[in-house]
């Protein structure tokens, strides 16, 4: 049966990329894999606006920060999106022992971000959309099962 997740609530809020599990990576301290998505935005553009996000009082702020076009976007955002969403839920998960063997106890069970709303990284309102953070959590689980023999 698919695991559905979306708030930080309940016992897979910690697949949320707002969940408080912090984490160090590329020499910075993130407080939420949000954070660090949407600063990635920025790394080449604006160090200043990066930061700024870097150190957004909570993962809301970071991602309202993160959607504003009054910065511009990486030139290649696009291509290297998904490989950066992966490269943070891992150190995340890598980080935290107790969410690490939430992903794992999920088994092979199909996981689904259920917004509402995002048609990319969730299934959307009628579940048509690409789910890629439940992807990405999926790929994240497999290579932590590989490495945890």
């Amino acid at each position: 049966m698919p695991i559905y997740f979306y708030s930080t609530r309940g016992e897979y809020g910690c697949f949320s990329n707002f969940s408080h599990h912090g984490f160090e990576l590329d020499g910075d301290w993130w407080m939420t894999s949000e954070h660090y998505f949407q600063a990635q935005k920025f790394i080449t553009t604006d160090a200043d606006w990066f930061d700024k996000i870097r150190t957004a009082k909570n993962p809301g702020m970071a991602a309202r920060m993160g959607r504003q076009r009054t910065h511009p976007l990486r030139s290649d955002w696009e291509e290297v999106k998904d490989s950066i969403m992966e490269k943070g839920v891992l150190r995340k998960f890598e980080t935290h022992t107790d969410i690490r063997e939430i992903l794992l106890g999920t088994g092979d069970e199909l996981l689904v971000e259920n917004s509402p709303i995002d048609y990319y990284w969730g299934c959307g309102k009628d579940g048509s959309g690409k789910n890629k953070l439940g992807q990405i959590l999926m790929a994240v689980r497999e290579i932590l099962r590989i490495a945890n023999g």
